[in-house]
C-alpha cells in the first residue's frame, strides 16, 4: 500500500500485516498516566505518529514509524528510512559516519587512548563528579573544560583481574597548546561521596611529563600545585587566577611554564617531597626570568585547609601570601585584614627585590 503523503502530514492510509493485528491490541504505554489505545489494522498514519513504540504482546511483535516506513517504502536498511524520513521532513542532507568501521585500536596507556576516554565522557555539572567535588568543600566549579564524568569507567585492580565499571570524575591533562595528552581517572563510590572503595581509585593515563589539568588560561600569572583537589580549592577563593594540576611532586618539579609568564606561584604540599618540588620548580623558574613565589598550607595541602578551616582562612592564609598586586586582581571573599599566617616566600633560586629568604628546612607544620 502506497505511503500518502500531504502539507507535510501523514495522510490517511492503510497499512497491514505489520506489527498490527486485526482484532489484537497495541499497546503503548508512554507516560505517567498509563495512556493505552488499541489499533487495528486500519490504523491511519495520523494516529501513528501519536504513538511513540507499538507492542504486540500476543506475537511480541513491536515497531515505531520508521518501521511502518521501511516496510511501506520496501526499504532494507536503516540508513536508506532515515534518508526517506529527513527527504520528507525537508532536512538538510548530512555527512553519515559510517557505523560499520570501528576506529584501529591504540596502545594502552597512550595520549590517544586518553583523548579518546575523555571524548567519551561528558560535562560533570549534576553529576556524581559534582557532588564529589562538593563533598571536598569544592562547590560550583561550573562546566570546566578540563572535567568530565565518566558514569562507567573501567577498573582492573591488577592485570589480568575482572575487569569492573565504577563511575569517574576525569580530568584532562595539557601541554603548553592545549593538546590532551594524558587523563587523570579519580575513580568514585556509586553515590559520589567518597572514592570508589578499590585498592587504587586514582590512575593516570596517557603522557603527563610536563604537562598537568589546567583551569583558565594563563597569561602573566600561574599557580601550579601538585594535586587536582589541592588547586581546585585554590579557585574557590581565586576563580581567578590560572593554575594547573601537575599530579605529583615529580611531576610538579618538572613542570614547564607557559611562555610569557611574569610570576609563578608553587601551591607546594607541606612536606618534605613536596618541598624539594618547589624547590626545584622555583630554582627553573628564576633562571627563565619568571618569579617563583610559594604558597604553603597550614595542614598538609589546601584541600585540607579548605575543608578545615573553610574558606576565609584560607582566604586570610594565602592574602598574606600573594603578591599585593595578586590580592587586588584576584582574591574575592571576605579580605578583612587577618592574622599574618605566613611570610610569602620563593622558592629557592636568585632572590627577587619582592622575594622574601627561601624556605627553611622545617618551615611548615603538616603531616609528611
Amino acid at each position: 500500500v502506497p505511503l500518502l503523503m500531504e502539507a507535510q502530514h501523514w495522510r490517511q492510509g492503510v497499512v497491514q500485516k505489520i506489527m498490527l493485528r486485526r482484532s489484537r491490541s497495541i499497546i503503548h504505554n508512554q507516560s505517567a498516566c498509563g495512556d493505552r489505545r488499541n489499533i487495528t489494522s486500519y490504523a491511519t498514519f495520523s494516529v501513528l505518529c501519536a504513538i511513540a513504540h507499538k507492542v504486540d504482546y500476543s506475537t511480541s511483535e513491536h515497531g515505531d514509524l520508521l518501521d511502518l516506513i521501511a516496510h511501506t517504502c520496501r526499504l532494507h536498511t536503516f540508513r536508506d528510512v532515515l534518508d526517506e524520513a529527513r527527504r520528507f521532513l525537508s532536512l538538510p542532507e548530512r555527512e553519515y559516519q559510517g557505523s560499520g568501521r570501528a576506529r584501529p585500536p591504540v596502545p594502552s596507556g597512550s595520549p590517544e587512548a586518553a583523548r579518546r576516554l575523555f571524548a567519551s565522557a561528558k560535562p560533570i555539572p549534576g553529576t556524581l563528579a559534582a557532588a564529589y567535588l562538593r563533598s571536598r568543600g569544592i562547590a560550583d566549579v561550573g562546566d570546566l573544560p578540563a572535567l568530565r564524568f565518566h558514569p562507567t569507567c573501567f577498573y582492573r585492580a591488577h592485570e589480568g583481574a575482572p575487569r569492573e565499571n565504577w563511575p569517574a570524575l576525569l580530568a584532562a591533562v595539557t601541554d603548553a597548546d592545549g593538546v590532551v595528552t594524558g587523563v587523570l581517572r579519580t575513580w568514585l563510590a556509586r553515590d559520589g561521596s567518597v572514592k570508589a572503595p578499590i585498592a587504587t581509585p586514582r590512575r593516570s593515563l596517557g603522557r603527563l611529563l610536563g604537562s598537568g589539568v589546567r583551569v583558565g588560561k594563563a597569561t602573566d600569572v600561574l599557580a601550579a600545585g601538585e594535586g587536582l583537589e589541592t588547586m581546585l580549592s585554590l579557585r574557590v577563593v581565586l576563580p581567578a587566577l590560572p593554575t594547573v594540576a601537575a599530579l605529583s611532586a615529580t611531576h610538579l618539579a618538572a613542570f614547564v611554564p607557559p611562555s610569557g609568564l611574569r610570576r609563578l606561584y608553587i601551591a607546594r604540599d607541606n612536606d618534605r617531597v613536596g618541598r624539594r618540588a618547589a624547590e626545584m620548580l622555583g630554582a627553573r623558574a628564576h633562571a627563565e626570568g619568571i618569579e617563583a613565589l610559594v604558597l604553603t598550607p597550614q595542614w598538609d595541602d589546601f584541600n585540607t585547609d579548605l575543608t578545615t578551616l573553610g574558606r576565609e582562612p584560607l582566604a586570610a592564609s594565602l592574602r598574606v601570601q600573594l603578591d599585593p598586586e595578586d590580592v587586588a586582581r584576584f582574591l574575592i571573599v571576605n579580605q578583612r585584614p587577618g592574622p599574618r599566617l605566613r611570610q610569602r616566600a620563593p622558592a629557592s633560586g636568585p632572590s627577587s627585590p619582592s622575594a622574601a629568604p627561601g624556605l627553611q628546612d622545617g618551615d611548615g607544620a603538616g603531616s609528611g
